[in-house]
């Protein structure tokens, strides 16, 4: 047997556990979501406060901000954050809130229902900007200094993300166990009309799998709660967010330094959906790897590795079939084992399917016409994937 290929049955080994092991995890993910799904409802109600960093709008915007006043949660406070008197969100916030305090009963400002809000209160504040840390980080801070005294739980939470009416209570939940330090979920992005939206829901879902009930967990800014006595004993503010662009990487650092639990629930899982040009994508997919590079370096690291090893063994297995020297069996052994490669990866996505329908039952019809680009743009991922996390070690600069 030549030695080249015997160098790439080495490799094809190693590709293959890793693909076998991340297929495994697939359904670990669902078996969690479905298990977390079936609990009962807690009665956990601290006094909790939201801060919604927002910047621009967009065309589900009213509607999410209507999901967040509109939450099955008693007496909690709404604090919106924008970083100009210029930003549209400032108006189209101050145009909603003006609208809602009109409505005498608590009627939504768009449907007319009677549906008793459980938000106690709603500010606005305009935050300004700084030099010495991210937009979202400084809106969030603003936002801070107007939260209610009261309150003992603090949430953060993304204005492009669609909530159910009862995510606040399933984040808050596990708050109730004195061993968890943050609750977090995590953004679904489904797939859209466009070819960028559809390759953005199939990259990003890869991530959330991720998660899991396990205690290195990472925080997401975008659905994350803590107590306001964790918040402030690891002083969140001052040490962590004062100097930083990303929110919830220095979230899970404090907590990570301080031995403390990040717990992922499934049930806060929100609905995201962004057309774009591939341009912008690629853009914002290339962000979130540099960032996981500065504020999660070993991270980084891994996912290089393995994307490495992926990218690496499917160029070496179709060098070698490219020599003429190759007898034609073991040409199509190695076809036929590039392509149960990619199977795997397809089957994986596949779960990721499911757990979306299973989730979001609401998104039924999008789903049923679209979801199925989870796994038909997976082959496409990895080489992706590859491309940010290379990209990403040379440049540390956040765009």
């Amino acid at each position: 047997m030549p030695l080249e290929l015997k160098a790439f049955l080495g490799f094809a080994a190693l590709l293959t556990a890793q693909s076998l092991w991340a297929l495994g995890d697939g359904f670990r993910f669902l078996s969690h979501v479905r298990a977390s799904r079936a609990k009962p409802r807690s009665d956990f109600h601290p006094i909790a406060a939201v801060i919604i960093p927002c910047k621009g709008v967009f065309p589900e915007f009213a509607r999410n901000i209507e999901n967040y006043l509109r939450q099955d949660y008693p007496g909690y406070q709404v604090v919106f954050a924008v970083a100009s008197e210029n930003d549209p969100a400032r108006a189209a916030l101050a145009r909603f809130l003006e609208a809602r305090q009109k409505a005498p009963t608590g009627l939504s400002p768009r449907d007319g229902a009677a549906k008793p809000l459980g938000v106690s209160s709603v500010d606005l504040v305009v935050a300004g900007f700084s030099s010495e840390r991210g937009e979202k980080v400084n809106n969030l801070l603003a936002g801070l200094k107007r939260v209610d005294p009261a309150a003992q739980v603090l949430v953060t939470a993304d204005a492009d993300a669609c909530p159910r009416r009862d995510w606040l209570q399933s984040l808050v939940a596990p708050l109730a166990n004195p061993a968890v330090t943050v609750s977090t979920g995590f953004r679904w992005y489904l797939p859209g009309r466009s070819f960028a939206s559809q390759l953005r829901a199939a990259w990003d879902t890869s991530i959330a799998t991720l998660l899991g009930d396990w205690k290195e967990n990472f925080a997401w800014g975008g659905s994350m709660a803590m107590r306001v006595a964790d918040f402030r004993r690891l002083d969140i503010a001052g040490r962590f967010w004062s100097r930083t662009v990303s929110d919830d990487y220095a979230v899970t650092r404090a907590v990570r330094e301080a031995k403390g639990r990040i717990h992922f629930e499934p049930r806060c899982l929100v609905a995201s959906e962004e057309e774009s040009t591939f341009g912008e994508f690629l853009g914002w997919a290339n962000r979130q790897i540099v960032l996981t590079r500065v504020y999660a370096p070993r991270l980084w690291r891994l996912g290089l590795a393995a994307h490495s090893l992926y990218v690496g063994t499917w160029v070496f297995g179709l060098g070698l079939i490219a020599l003429e020297s190759l007898p034609n069996g073991w040409r199509a052994a190695l076809g036929a084992f590039l392509l149960a490669i990619v199977a795997l990866g397809m089957a994986k996505a596949g779960l990721r399917a499911v757990v979306a329908r299973e989730i979001f039952p609401e998104e039924s019809s999008a789903l049923g016409e679209r979801g199925a680009r989870y796994w038909q743009l997976q082959p496409l991922v990895p080489w992706l994937m590859f491309w940010n996390f290379l990209r990403a070690g040379f440049t540390r600069e956040v765009a």
